[in-house]
C-alpha cells in the first residue's frame, strides 16, 4: 500500500501501520479522537491531550530533540511529524528508524486532508469522515454568527524578548481570518520579530497562551502602552492546533467575539 504525505513524498506499507510514534502534539490528540490510542507507542512531553497519555505511553523528547535510542526500543511502523514543528536534522535521522510521514499545514483545508490521510492510512476512514464534517459544521455556524460584524485590525502575539506575532503562510493567521479578523501584519511572513511602535492603530491585541506563555501582567503593561487598543489573553491551542481541536475552536471563537462585543 502506497501513501502520500503532505509534502507528496511516497510511503509504502505492506499493512495497515499499528505501532504509531507522535512527534507532534495536535496530531497527537487527533490520533486519540480518531479512536487509535492504543495504536500510539510514543509521543513527546508536548502531547498534553489527553491528559492522560504520558502516563501510559513512552516519552521519547520534545518535538526538536529526541531519544532515537527510545524511539528505536518502540519498534515503530510509522512515525509522524510536521514541517513547521520538527527538523530536518530529526527528521533524515527518523527516517533510518522507520517511515516518516510529514503534516505540512496551512489552513483549514490542509488540516481536513491530513485527518483524511489519517483515516485512510490507518484504517479508521468513518471516524475520520464524521469528525471532518463535524469541524465543517461548527465552522459554517460561526461564520453565520459572524456575519455583518466589524472586522478588526489584529495583532496575534506569540513570543516576548524579542516581541514576535504571527503573520501571513501560518495557520495561526488562516485562523484569524476565519474570526473576521485583519491581521495587521499580513504582508509578513511567517513569525517575524516586530516594531511595537507600528501597534499605533491596532483594534486588538492577542497575547497567545503558547508558546509563550503571556498573562495578566503582560496585559496590563500593554493596555497602559496602548490604551485606545483592546489587549486579551487567548488560548494558543484554539488557534494553532490544526487537529480535532478545531471541533471545540468555534465554539470558543464564538465566545471570544461575544465577550468582544459585551
Amino acid at each position: 500500500m502506497n501513501y502520500k504525505d503532505q509534502l507528496n513524498r511516497t510511503l509504502k506499507f505492506k499493512e495497515t501501520p499499528k505501532r504509531i510514534v507522535s512527534l507532534v502534539p495536535s496530531q497527537t490528540e487527533l490520533l486519540v479522537d480518531l479512536g487509535l490510542e492504543s495504536f500510539i507507542v510514543g509521543i513527546t512531553k508536548f502531547c498534553v491531550h489527553p491528559a492522560h497519555l504520558r502516563d501510559k505511553k513512552t516519552v521519547v523528547g520534545g518535538t526538536k530533540q529526541v531519544h532515537y535510542d527510545k524511539i528505536i526500543a518502540l519498534n515503530p511502523d510509522i512515525i509522524l511529524c510536521n514541517k513547521e514543528e520538527n527538523t530536518k536534522e530529526m527528521i533524515s535521522e527518523l527516517e533510518t528508524i522507520a517511515p516518516v510521514h510529514i503534516s505540512d499545514i496551512f489552513n483549514l483545508d490542509d488540516a481536513f486532508e491530513l485527518i483524511q490521510i489519517y483515516g485512510d492510512l490507518f484504517s479508521v476512514e468513518k471516524n475520520s469522515e464524521e469528525l471532518i464534517q463535524n469541524i465543517a459544521r461548527a465552522q459554517q455556524d460561526f461564520s453565520n454568527y459572524l456575519k455583518g460584524q466589524p472586522k478588526l485590525n489584529v495583532a496575534y502575539f506569540i513570543w516576548k524578548n524579542p516581541w514576535m506575532v504571527a503573520a501571513k503562510h501560518t495557520f495561526i493567521d488562516a485562523l484569524l481570518q476565519l474570526n473576521n479578523f485583519e491581521n495587521h501584519f499580513k504582508n509578513f511572513e511567517r513569525y517575524p520579530e516586530i516594531d511595537m511602535e507600528t501597534l499605533v492603530n491596532v483594534d486588538l491585541l492577542l497575547l497567545s497562551s503558547e508558546p509563550f506563555p503571556f498573562n495578566a501582567s503582560h496585559v496590563e503593561g500593554l493596555k497602559q502602552r496602548f490604551p485606545k487598543a483592546n489587549v486579551i489573553l487567548v488560548d494558543g491551542e484554539y488557534f494553532s492546533w490544526y487537529g480535532s481541536r478545531l471541533k471545540d475552536a468555534f465554539g470558543y471563537f464564538k465566545t471570544l467575539h461575544q465577550n468582544l462585543l459585551s
